[in-house]
């Protein structure tokens, strides 16, 4: 379903509906799953619809803004596409449409390092459209360093503008729904940034995830602190953290030189019973201050949420499964009607809440649990 001729979805819900159809059941799966019995995935939802909105009324919003920036560079919407592996999964074209969409909106774009196009082709778009809006690597820190050090190059040589460090993954968590699908890439399909460096890919094993034994035989579990110090040694990208759910963390990370922070539970697909990423928010922003920024992932499904997450102190959010959704739907089409959709959103929301400008979101819009957040 290349065309959104015949029929334009409404929403981001809609979009998913759709995907369904499109979609194998193994790729809708992978895709989809949360981590056991995926509690964290429906709360990364509710979330969202626990905090209400106190819009303030009789403010001029017959113009508004959304334009932004993040670590200095400009976003014309206060978004990025998260770091999503095995895009082509979804559509041939994979990161390729992504990407190109996510430029021509102004977005963000954080590649995977388990991405079916590689970190250089992916960064030709940039430079074909003429975009100013930033691409980051997403890296798993591999067992074999010499492996991870090219990586890093890679992505500084392409042109990316920072290094985005998953934290939450030292192990893989357990996703039943892949497990039960023995989940493997197709048949000519391959880790586009790993194949060439070392031959690796996602092994096939009767009753198993092949990702979960990838992560088990490649990934490194003794990653600290420390670590960081030599990931910054190897270029000068600002380094960003995924997956921080503390303030003590996050404060952790600042003392670390870490540059933005972004609060995420990995999608529900790590530690199931954790935290939601919004429930999160407030504490990793207070404990921070304005000594690094901080970004949200998770969740993310109407302007009104990015509005939300505004108002806790979010500087910017990240979409991710919504994105793969538009993808499977209508290729680079599909995702930049997603992001259509949610710019769309987010500005009439602005617009009734009281605010011309990203700069009047705060926390006095917010009502949760009978408190007022002021």
């Amino acid at each position: 379903m290349e065309e959104l001729e015949s029929y334009q979805p409404l929403n981001l819900f809609e979009y998913k509906q759709l995907a369904t159809k499109c979609l194998s059941q193994m790729a809708l799966d992978y895709y989809a799953s949360g981590a056991w019995d995926e509690v964290t995935l429906r709360d990364n939802r509710a979330a969202f619809e626990r905090f209400k909105l106190r819009p303030r009324v009789l403010v001029d919003v017959s113009k508004r803004n959304v334009v932004t920036q993040v670590l200095g560079q400009p976003l014309q919407i206060p978004l990025l596409i998260a770091p999503m592996a095995f895009q082509c999964l979804a559509n041939p074209q994979g990161e390729i449409a992504t990407a190109t969409a996510a430029a021509s909106a102004g977005v963000g774009m954080v590649l995977s390092t388990l991405s079916t196009k590689s970190i250089e082709e992916v960064a030709t778009v940039c430079h074909n459209t003429n975009s100013h809006a930033p691409q980051w690597f997403q890296l798993y820190i591999h067992k074999d360093r010499g492996l991870t050090r090219a990586l890093v190059e890679r992505a500084y040589s392409a042109g990316y503008k920072a290094l985005c460090i998953t934290v939450d993954a030292p192990v893989l968590g357990r996703r039943e729904r892949d497990k039960r699908n023995q989940f493997a890439l197709p048949s000519g399909m391959q880790l586009a940034n790993l194949t060439n460096l070392s031959g690796l890919n996602i092994p096939h094993k009767e009753a198993e995830s092949g990702l979960f034994i990838y992560f088990a035989q490649q990934l490194n579990p003794a990653v600290t602190w420390h670590d960081l110090e030599w990931l910054q040694s190897l270029c000068p990208l600002p380094l960003v953290v995924k997956g921080i759910l503390r303030g003590d963390d996050a404060a952790r990370a600042v003392e670390c030189g870490v540059k933005a922070i972004i609060v995420s539970n990995h999608g529900g697909r790590q530690l199931d019973g954790a935290i939601a990423s919004l429930d999160a928010l407030a504490e990793v922003v207070n404990a921070v201050g304005d000594r690094a920024e901080v970004l949200l992932d998770g969740g993310i499904r109407r302007g009104t949420d990015i509005l939300k997450a505004l108002a806790l102190g979010a500087k910017a959010v990240l979409v991710g499964r919504p994105v793969l959704w538009g993808l499977a739907v209508a290729g680079e089409a599909g995702v930049a009607h997603i992001i259509e959709i949610l710019r769309d959103e987010l500005d009439v929301a602005m617009a009734l809440a009281g605010c011309a400008s990203l700069e009047k979101i705060d926390s006095s819009l917010l009502f949760c649990h009978n408190q007022r957040f002021v």
